[in-house]
């Protein structure tokens, strides 16, 4: 059970990153994608604490979400510090 939730886990963060890049090669954005993987930070870690619920019943399955989403944070806060480099990247070469 645990090696599920794993891959679940993985499979959430690798979802919300692709979803990022679409965003980002929509509106080629790099900021707006990192706002994107915030806000699906806590839709996943929301639908990953009641699918361990509904899995578990237990309601300690909630820390699941919780630390999901609290990877997701982590990966928005990269992408984000990504969107700062870039940026200050793009300044010092075009000055």
């Amino acid at each position: 059970m645990e090696s599920f939730f794993l891959i679940l886990m993985g499979f959430f963060i690798v979802m919300a990153n692709v979803i990022g890049l679409v965003f980002f090669q929509k509106k080629k954005n790099l900021y707006f994608a990192a706002f994107i993987i915030l806000l699906l930070a806590g839709i996943f870690g929301g639908l990953g604490s009641v699918l361990a619920l509904f899995i578990i019943r237990d309601a300690f399955a909630v820390f699941y979400g919780l630390n999901l989403a609290y990877y997701l944070l982590l990966n928005s806060l990269i992408v984000f510090l990504l969107a700062i480099l870039v940026t200050i990247i793009n300044k010092y070469h075009t000055c």
